[in-house]
């Protein structure tokens, strides 16, 4: 157990030395989060008047919404760099080490956590610029963020699975676009669910992406957080994570045996 904790920070090390080499990543990572906030923001800003909305500003609606989503896509897009590694060799050459192969995994889903992390404390500051706010504080803050990880993991984790599966890019970026949009939509990142189309309500209440958006949203105008909510859906998020790293780690090993 400890050999494979050592392994992981030893792996999630080495992802952050490479991130450190070209923090610019941050700032592309963010153009179309920022442009959903700020561009959306704008164009929607009175539909908070329609009934259904429990805020008056669509700046606080809207920015757990664009944080989770920024995660989803984070996490979604993770399969691109392992099949960079395939290509190079970068991966066989770890499977040659006595590197846990858990860890393989496990150590790049917390790098990739922590830059989100970093994203959703951006995304964040721009929201309070242009008027969000968060009743619940810090705490309602700290959910959000914790929620973002989680969706980093489960969708980062499902995505290192496809990719391994794969493992050409042009299949997994497939596999991506296919998915991610889809979730967004159907989910309540830009619209109230009492707004919504029935079905659409309901299949949102089945996507991973609304659970975090919930959780962000878990204070919308009163100061005490709904600790309910967060704990319902923070466990099911957990769950979720649980389950994809498993997966992801058995295609690893699938992978391991097919070379």
């Amino acid at each position: 157990m400890m050999t494979a904790l050592i392994h992981t920070m030893d792996i999630a090390g080495r992802h952050l030395r490479n991130f450190s080499r070209q923090p610019w990543y941050i700032a592309f990572s963010l153009v179309q989060p920022i442009i959903y906030l700020l561009l959306f923001g704008a164009l929607f800003k009175r539909v908070v008047e329609l009934p259904g909305f429990n805020t008056g500003s669509y700046a606080t609606f809207l920015t757990p919404g664009v944080v989770a989503m920024s995660a989803l896509f984070s996490g979604g897009w993770l399969g691109v760099s392992i099949v960079s590694d395939l290509e190079r060799g970068v991966l066989d050459r770890f499977l040659v080490s006595p590197v846990s192969r858990s860890a393989l995994i496990t150590g790049r889903l917390i790098q990739t956590g922590l830059v989100t992390v970093i994203q959703s404390l951006i995304l964040i500051g721009l929201g309070l610029l242009v008027s969000a706010r968060f009743a619940g504080g810090v705490a309602q803050v700290a959910v959000l963020i914790a929620a973002a990880v989680l969706l980093t993991a489960i969708f980062g984790a499902l995505s290192c699975a496809v990719a391994l599966v794969v493992r050409k890019e042009e299949s997994i970026i497939g596999v991506v676009q296919f998915l991610l949009l889809p979730l967004t939509f159907l989910s309540s990142v830009f619209m109230a669910p009492a707004l919504m189309p029935g079905w659409i309500r309901q299949v949102s209440r089945f996507n991973p992406l609304n659970w975090a958006v919930e959780i962000g949203r878990s204070a919308p105008e009163a100061a005490s957080m709904d600790w309910s909510l967060v704990l319902t859906r923070g466990a099911g998020l957990v769950a979720l994570a649980v389950v994809a790293t498993w997966l992801a780690t058995r295609a690893f090993g699938a992978y391991q045996r097919s070379i």
